[in-house]
């Protein structure tokens, strides 16, 4: 007779590994298509004003998405259907998404606008459902582990599709007819939801352990946790969302416009900050599981300051794509602390509300953060007199990073501090913190080895000389911590201290 209890295990092992395959396919949409939406509004010569609208909108009303799924939760009580409503509605949406803008140029943007609002709202109403079941298959000590695996496949996918579509729209380019490029990569996105739609059709929602959502009243939950942790979390994360999003929209009018990127140079920009993700999703998210978010989000939320303000000091492409890939790990370590911190902070029969809530206020912040960057890019000089030195700008958007740097700065350095760890962690020092850093430990024993190596090739390298005959006798003698040839008789020279290279 089987037992019932490996039967639900076996079950559950693979809605994990469903979650990972709906991941990918998801990664391809996000990398081949919601990536390149800005990019598409700037072929339909859509303002700032719009780019702004595009980011800020359809996250504010994919938000009401999610609160609306939550009370047809409570009434349907199957959060498979949600999930894949959710994921059809964002398949289907992709064939208006791409058509009405090319049919109707003269409101090409405007078009992209409505058409991505219902898109992100699609997307959004299948959330609270799909991170409540998927966190139900994955042992709460594992979840870094587990989500960090995830997205760090989701990041490599990612990267090369985005390099893909990058190419993609390079030949258009050469072909001079852009839009093509843009319905090559837009339908192969859709094609890519719907694959993703199939794997999450087959997670087993029976295999989940039986958990039930409490009813849902929006003030009377907030009222509930006023001064609790959660509360203070979400200050944070609403204002880093608003303080982020005053520059992140924009970063692409500041490359494709003022810098005169091309499509291929673009896409590696943003590939290089996919690199930087997949290369540290996963130490981060051991790092969380091991010494607590709350060490991941101090360390991240205080490096995320620094990001836009790199794109002031120089306008060279490469380094602007080691910006990005630094910018990448930075990200990696904010969104998997953001996440896996709200995990913690909640009971499981108010994961789903609380990750609605949450998703609400940083699209809130996110909203007002893109509006207010966009007026900032219309008010703000490209002409700076500091200290009677003239600075001339490309054009006023570093002013804008610059006075989001800022703004995050003092948003970390005065609400991180106010939150606490929720499990029982490891403590750590501020040093071995820094020493667990990912990149930190094997950069540094890279380093550390090839040091050693080049000393012992320095301390052989009189051995080695002197067993060498040259034809005409020559010799190397020390001088001055450099080693010089003589053509007369000797042997080689073994005084050497050490500091030959």
């Amino acid at each position: 007779m089987p037992d019932p209890v490996k039967k639900l295990d076996d079950h559950g092992e693979r809605s994990r590994r469903y979650g990972i395959r709906d991941g990918t396919f998801q990664a391809i949409m996000q990398g081949g298509g919601e990536n390149y939406l800005s990019a598409f509004a700037l072929l339909l010569h859509a303002s700032p004003f719009q780019i702004g609208l595009l980011s800020a909108l359809p996250q504010l009303v994919g938000t009401w998405a999610q609160l609306f799924s939550l009370k047809i939760l409570q009434c349907l009580g199957r959060r498979k259907t949600l999930i894949l409503a959710g994921a059809i509605g964002q398949t289907i949406l992709w064939v208006p998404l791409l058509a009405l803008p090319l049919l109707f140029p003269d409101q090409g943007a405007w078009l992209l606008i409505l058409c991505t609002i219902l898109y992100v709202a699609m997307g959004q109403f299948a959330i609270p459902a799909w991170n409540s079941l998927i966190t139900d298959f994955v042992d709460p000590d594992q979840r870094g582990v587990y989500f960090g695996r995830r997205a760090r496949v989701m990041a490599v996918t990612s990267f090369a599709v985005l390099c893909g579509a990058g190419l993609i729209l390079h030949s258009s380019q050469l072909w001079r007819q852009p839009w093509m490029g843009f319905v090559i990569i837009f339908t192969i996105a859709a094609g890519a939801r719907a694959v993703s739609t199939i794997y999450l059709s087959r997670i087993d929602e029976t295999a989940a352990p039986p958990t039930c959502e409490t009813e849902f009243r929006l003030l009377e939950f907030l009222r509930s946790q006023r001064g609790s942790n959660f509360q203070r979390f979400l200050v944070f994360s609403g204002l880093m969302h608003f303080c982020v999003l005053i520059a992140g929209p924009y970063f692409l009018i500041y490359m494709l416009r003022d810098l005169q990127f091309t499509y291929a140079m673009y896409a590696v920009w943003m590939a290089a900050g996919v690199l930087g993700q997949f290369l540290t999703l996963k130490p981060w998210g051991r790092l969380g599981d091991r010494f607590g978010n709350k060490k991941v989000l101090v360390t991240s939320g205080l490096l995320v300051p620094f990001l836009p303000m790199f794109y002031i000091v120089s306008t060279n492409f490469y380094f602007l794509m080691g910006v990005n890939f630094f910018a990448g790990v930075v990200w990696a370590g904010l969104s998997m602390g953001l996440q896996n911190y709200l995990f913690d902070s909640v009971r499981t029969e108010d994961r789903a509300k609380s990750i609605a809530v949450w998703n609400t206020v940083n699209a809130i912040g996110w909203c007002l953060g893109a509006l207010f960057g966009g007026w900032l890019a219309t008010v703000a000089p490209s002409e700076i007199v500091l200290f009677g030195i003239q600075l001339h700008l490309i054009s006023s958007l570093p002013v804008v990073f610059f006075i989001s740097g800022v703004l995050r700065f003092f948003v970390s350095l005065g609400l991180l501090r106010s939150l606490r760890e929720s499990r029982n962690v490891e403590r750590i020092s501020f040093g071995d913190l820094c020493w667990e850093l990912p990149l930190v430990k094997p950069l540094t024993g890279a380093i550390i080895q090839g040091t050693r190596q080049v000393a012992v090739v320095r301390e052989a390298a009189p051995q080695w000389l002197s067993a060498i005959r040259a034809r005409e006798g020559i010799h190397v003698l020390r001088t001055q911590g450099r080693w010089k040839r003589r053509h007369h008789g000797g042997k080689w020279n073994a005084s050497h201290s050490g500091d030959m290279l």
